[in-house]
Parts: structure tokens; sequence; C-alpha cells
């Protein structure tokens, strides 16, 4: 296990895990950055890549380290901005099995790769921190506006969500096999970041959540000085989600953006066929938040379009 008392106050180490290796014989680390400030104070967890596909996290976290703005004055910052190094390197969800590392938790010392990676982190890495920011996409095509989830019911969760002040706040469970859910059980909360779309750069995401980290620890004691400048999308706490999906295939086109506001009963997509002969509306069911977007053109019946945020909640 990393041992924090070995790095002195002030002091940054890069410290290389050793994960497996890959067929060719090659070894594969997982870097890992401390950053302790000169004071006492919370452990904070930063990861990305969990999803080998997921780049804006990985972004997040790289503009983070490269411009020097993880250095705590207070506490300890831990950042690992690649997890799923295998899943990265062959722009893929999952581990060459294809098995999910965030369906693998907490893991074990053999079995699949994904539950050998994840004991890892469970064994390395959790038990030092008192709370973490753990940093996803949405999926193939799908988009998602800047969004942190957490379970509303756990008090501690909420007032962390509150103090990185995403676009929107979100009430969700924990998953079984999950990263969130493993940490949970050993007390340590961690969120959850989602933003943009798997494969993609998306700006304001990346600044998003570079800017929440940034509240976050300074929220939290780790960083003195002049606060953050605040959000520029306040903070709108959902209780509800749910996906609007296509009741036929067609051509999907969107009459909103992701971000927007949308009233019950407003028109939000199209559904057409390639011929001119057929239109269906898709429609609100209730006033929300669109969280979530479907960017392929071509849909099947069933597939998801519209993630609808409602049921706003003022805390």
């Amino acid at each position: 296990m990393i041992d924090l008392d070995d790095i002195l106050p002030g002091q940054f180490k890069r410290i290389d895990i050793e994960i497996e290796r890959l067929p060719s014989h090659t070894l594969i680390d997982m870097p890992v950055f401390i950053y302790k400030g000169k004071a006492a104070g919370p452990t904070l967890l930063l990861t990305a890549g969990i999803h080998g596909d997921e780049i804006n996290g990985i972004a997040i976290l790289r503009r983070l380290i490269a411009e020097k703005r993880l250095h705590p004055d207070a506490g300890t910052v831990i950042a690992i901005p690649l997890v799923n190094i295998y899943g990265f390197l062959q722009g893929s969800r999952t581990l060459p099995d294809g098995k999910d590392l965030n369906r693998s938790f907490p893991g074990a010392p053999t079995g699949s790769l994904a539950r050998r990676i994840a004991h890892v982190l469970m064994n390395e890495i959790v038990p030092h921190i008192d709370f973490g920011v753990d940093f996803h996409t949405g999926g193939k095509a799908l988009s998602n506006f800047p969004q942190l989830r957490c379970v509303f019911k756990e008090t501690q969760n909420v007032a962390l969500a509150k103090a990185f002040a995403p676009p929107f706040i979100l009430n969700s469970g924990l998953i079984e096999g999950s990263f969130r859910k493993a940490a949970a059980k050993l007390g340590k909360p961690v969120l959850v970041y989602e933003g943009g779309e798997s494969s993609r750069i998306d700006k304001l995401s990346v600044e998003e959540g570079i800017a929440g980290v940034m509240r976050l620890m300074h929220r939290m004691g780790m960083i003195t000085g002049d606060p953050p400048p605040p959000a520029v999308y306040p903070t709108k706490v959902l209780q509800k989600t749910s996906w609007l999906r296509a009741r036929t295939a067609g051509i999907f086109h969107s009459l909103v953006e992701y971000g927007d506001y949308v009233k019950k009963g407003q028109r939000l997509a199209e559904i057409t066929d390639p011929y001119g002969s057929v239109r269906i509306l898709v429609k609100a069911p209730h006033e929300g938040y669109i969280i979530g977007l479907n960017n392929n053109p071509v849909v099947n019946a069933g597939d998801a379009l519209i993630h609808l945020g409602y049921d706003l909640l003022l805390l």
C-alpha cells in the first residue's frame, strides 16, 4: 500500500503502480500523482479513465496537473488521470476480455484483469482518502451536460456536490460493482462527474470539471486565497431523471440542445423515415432540463434519445 507518510509536507510525488503486462510482455503501470500540502487537511481523490474511451475526465486531470493547480495548501490530493490503460490503448470502454471495470469492484487479487485492477485501486488508494470525484462521460454518441451524481439521502454527498457546484446535481443510487458503491461501503464518499460523450473532447465539460475541482478544494479548505469565480451555470438539483426513447426506427432530429429547460408538452424532437412519408413527434412528458442527448441521427426502436431531469429541489 502507498504510504502517504513517506511524502513530506509540501512535497509532490509520482508513483507508478505496476498493474500487469501486455501480451508483448510490456509492463503496464498506473501513474498516481500525489500532492501534499504544508498543513494538515483532508485527502481528495480524483480519478478518470475507468472507462478507457471516456476522454474528457482524462483531459480535466491532465490540465489540472499540467497547470500545477492540484498543489493544496492543506491536505492531500491524489490524482489518477488514467485508470483503465488497456481500454485507453484500444479506444474501448472495457478491458481486453470485455469486462467493465466499473462493474468489477471491489475486485480481487486473482480472477479477471478488471477485478485485479479494481483490487489495486481499493487496496492501494482508497484507504487513504476522505472523499473523491470520479470523472466519466456519456456513451457512444450520447452527450451529457456537465453534472454530478450522488445519493441525496447522504448529507455529506450533497454537501460535497454543492461545493463542486456543477450545472446539475442528480440523485443517483449506487450501482452494484461500481467504484462509487465499493468506496461508499468503506465510508468514503465518491461523486461521479459526467460530461460530454465518449471518444470526444468536450470543451464545456472540461472547463466545468476543472472549475468544479477548484471550487471543491477551496470550500473544503484545501486551497486558500480568493474563492474561484462563481459557476457560469447556477446549480440545479434534480431529484428524478428519465430517458425518452424512440417509439420507432428512423432518422432522429433534435429540436433542443443539451442543457435546455423545456416545458411539459414541448416538442423536443422528431423521427422521420428516409422518404418523407413518416414524421413522429417526441414531446416532453413534464417540464425539466435536457441533461443528455443522443447525437446519432439514425436510431432504432427503443434507443435512448433524450435524458430529461426534473423535479427541481431547492437545497
